[in-house]
C-alpha cells in the first residue's frame, strides 16, 4: 500500500454570501505531521472538512490514500451518548458482555474482538483520560469530551488524521497529552492549531494567507524565522518601489516643466509673427499630439508605480504581525490593587471550589492562575469581580479593572464594534473609536459591524480594542483564556501588546509560552496554593 498523503488539485470553495476561500488550490500532504496555520477566515477548518469530505468543493477534487478522521474544536455530547458510543465500540462491547454472560450468538463469538478492551484502555491512557466507558458524555467537561475524541480516533488507527484546534479548552495536562499524542504519531496528519508548543513538533507547516498557500519545511520555529527573513525583503521591496514611484513623479514633473516652457515661447513666437500662421498651426497640432502621447505615457509609469507600491504595501500587511498599542494606565508602584482575604466561595454553596484564599497585588504585579479543569479558576475571577458573592471572607477591588472571558460578555452583541467601544468609554470621541479599532484591524466599514455576527477569534480581538484600545486603560486586567481563539498574528500581537501593559495583570491560561512572554511575577495554582 502506498503512503498515506492527502492531495487537492485546483480546488475551489466559496462561502454561502459568495466570498471565495479558496480559487484552483493545489496542495499535497504526505506521511509528515503538518501545522496548517493563518489568520482567523482564511479557511483552515474549511479546508480540514474538505479533506474529510464533509463539504464538497466548488471545483478541483480532493484525493485521500487510506482513512480518513478528523476531531473536531468541539466535541459536542449527543442525547444519551457514552464514552463507549462515541469510540463507536458499544455495539463490539454488549457483543462481549454477552459472550461473558453465555448469551452470545455463535455468528457474534466468531466475530467477537477479544483485543478491544485492552485496546480502548490504551487509548484512554494514550489521550490522559480515565473514565468509564458507559460514562455519559454530557457529564464530561468540554476538555474531557476533546480527550475522548482523540481516544476515539487513537482506536481508529486513521491513516490519515485531522485535527482542529485540538488543545483548546484544555488544562495543562490535556495539553501535553495531546502533544505527546501527535509526538509520537507516525502516519499523515494536518493539524490546525495556534499552540506554539505543539506546532513545534511538526515536520512542516503550510500557510493559508489571501496570497494562496505556502509551504514551509520544518517546525514552527522555522517557520518564524523564514517569516521575518519575508517581512525584511517585503520591507525592502516597498522601499524601492516608494523610490521608483518618487523617480517617475519627479519625471513627470521635469517633464511638464519642460513642456510649460516650450509652450511659452511658441505663445511669444506667434505673437510676434516670425512665421507664416499654416506652419505655426501645423507646428502646434505636432506639439499637442506629442504632447497628449507623452502625458498617456506618464500617465502609465505613474500607475505601474502606484500598482508596485500598493502590492508591496498589502504583501507588509499579509506578513506583519498586528500591533496593539496602549496608552499608560498610570498605576504607581505601592497601590494596592486588590486584596482577597480569607476567601471561600463557589456556585455550589455545599461544595465551594475556592477554599481559605487570601491573595494581595500591588502595583502592577502579573499574576497567573493555574490549575486543572475544574479547579475554580474561573470561579476566582468571578468572586473578584463581584459577580459571584463569597461565603466567607472579603474581596476589596480598589482600581478600574476590566474582563475579559470566555464568552467576551463584556461586548454587547446587538451593538456595532464602534458602539460598544463608546458604551464602554464614553468619554471618548468619534475619532478616538474609530483609531483605537483601527490598530486592531477593524477599519472603516469593520467597525460597524455587529459584534453578534463575529467569529471567536474577531470578537476577542473587538474585546481587546475595546478594553486595551482606550485612552485611559483599565489598571486591572482580567483575563480568562484570552489565546483560546486567537490566530497566530492576534496571539503574538496580544503578547507584545501585554508586554508593554503597565498595569497589574490576572491572567487565566494553559499556554505555557504565553505565560512565560508575559514575564509572570507570580502563580497561583489552586491545587496548592500561592508560590513564586
Amino acid at each position: 500500500m502506498s503512503s498515506p498523503s492527502v492531495t487537492l488539485n485546483a480546488l475551489s470553495w466559496s462561502t454561502p454570501d459568495g466570498t471565495a476561500l479558496f480559487s484552483e488550490l493545489s496542495l499535497s500532504f504526505g506521511a509528515e505531521r503538518t501545522g496548517l496555520v493563518g489568520r482567523n477566515g482564511t479557511g483552515k477548518t474549511t479546508l480540514l472538512r474538505l479533506i474529510a469530505g464533509e463539504i464538497e468543493p466548488a471545483a478541483g477534487d480532493v484525493h485521500a490514500s487510506g482513512t480518513v478522521a478528523m476531531l473536531r474544536q468541539d466535541v459536542q455530547a449527543r442525547p444519551g451518548g457514552t464514552i463507549a458510543d462515541l469510540l463507536g465500540v458499544a455495539p463490539a462491547l454488549d457483543v462481549l458482555d454477552r459472550a461473558e454472560t453465555g448469551r452470545a450468538e455463535a455468528d457474534e463469538l466468531a466475530e467477537a474482538d477479544w483485543t478491544l478492551p485492552a485496546r480502548i484502555e490504551s487509548a484512554l491512557l494514550r489521550c490522559g483520560l480515565s473514565v468509564g466507558l458507559r460514562a455519559p458524555l454530557a457529564a464530561l467537561s468540554g476538555g474531557q469530551r476533546t480527550r475522548a475524541g482523540l481516544a476515539a480516533l487513537v482506536l481508529a488507527e486513521p491513516d490519515v488524521l485531522l485535527l482542529d484546534e485540538p488543545t483548546n479548552n484544555l488544562d495543562r495536562a490535556g495539553r501535553e497529552a495531546v502533544i505527546d499524542l501527535v509526538r509520537t504519531w507516525r502516519s499523515s496528519a494536518v493539524i490546525v492549531s495556534h499552540d506554539r508548543e505543539l506546532l513545534d513538533e511538526m515536520d512542516a507547516i503550510v500557510e493559508l494567507s489571501t496570497l494562496g498557500a505556502a509551504r514551509y519545511g520544518g517546525n514552527y520555529t522555522a517557520f518564524r524565522a523564514r517569516k521575518a527573513e519575508q517581512l525584511e525583503a517585503a520591507r525592502l521591496d516597498f522601499a524601492e518601489a516608494r523610490k521608483a514611484k518618487a523617480a517617475v513623479e519627479r519625471r513627470a514633473q521635469q517633464a511638464a516643466e519642460r513642456k510649460a516652457r516650450k509652450d511659452g515661447r511658441g505663445y511669444r513666437s506667434r505673437a510676434k509673427g516670425d512665421q507664416p500662421k499654416i506652419l505655426m498651426d501645423a507646428a502646434k497640432a505636432r506639439a499637442e499630439a506629442s504632447g497628449g502621447a507623452n502625458a498617456r505615457l506618464r500617465e502609465a509609469r505613474r500607475d505601474a508605480a502606484d500598482d508596485a507600491v500598493s502590492a508591496a504595501r498589502a504583501k507588509i500587511e499579509i506578513l506583519e504581525p498586528l500591533q496593539m498599542a496602549l496608552a499608560p494606565t498610570g498605576l504607581s508602584p505601592g497601590r494596592t490593587v486588590l486584596r482577597v482575604d480569607a476567601v471561600t466561595g463557589g456556585h455550589d454553596p455545599a461544595r465551594p471550589v475556592i477554599r481559605d484564599l487570601s491573595l494581595t497585588i500591588t502595583g502592577p504585579e502579573r499574576i497567573a492562575v493555574t490549575g486543572p479543569n475544574g479547579s475554580g479558576k474561573t470561579t476566582l475571577l468571578a468572586l473578584i469581580t463581584g459577580s459571584l458573592q463569597p461565603q466567607r471572607g472579603t474581596v476589596n477591588l480598589t482600581v478600574p479593572w476590566a474582563l475579559l472571558d470566555q464568552q467576551i460578555g463584556i461586548l454587547d452583541p446587538a451593538l456595532t464594534l464602534r458602539e460598544n467601544f463608546r458604551r464602554l468609554d464614553p468619554r471618548a470621541d468619534e475619532n478616538q473609536g474609530r483609531a483605537a479599532l483601527a490598530r486592531f484591524r477593524f477599519r472603516a466599514e469593520d467597525a460597524l459591524q455587529r459584534v453578534g455576527r463575529l467569529s471567536g477569534g474577531e470578537r476577542l480581538r473587538a474585546g481587546l480594542a475595546c478594553t486595551l484600545g482606550r485612552p485611559a486603560p483599565p489598571a486591572l486586567l482580567l483575563l480568562d483564556e484570552p489565546t483560546n481563539h486567537l490566530d497566530l498574528d492576534g496571539l503574538e500581537a496580544l503578547e507584545a501588546a501585554l508586554v508593554a501593559y503597565d498595569g497589574a495583570l490576572v491572567v487565566i491560561s494553559h499556554d505555557r509560552a504565553f505565560l512565560d512572554r508575559l514575564a509572570i511575577d507570580r502563580y497561583v495554582d489552586l491545587t496548592l496554593g500561592c508560590r513564586r
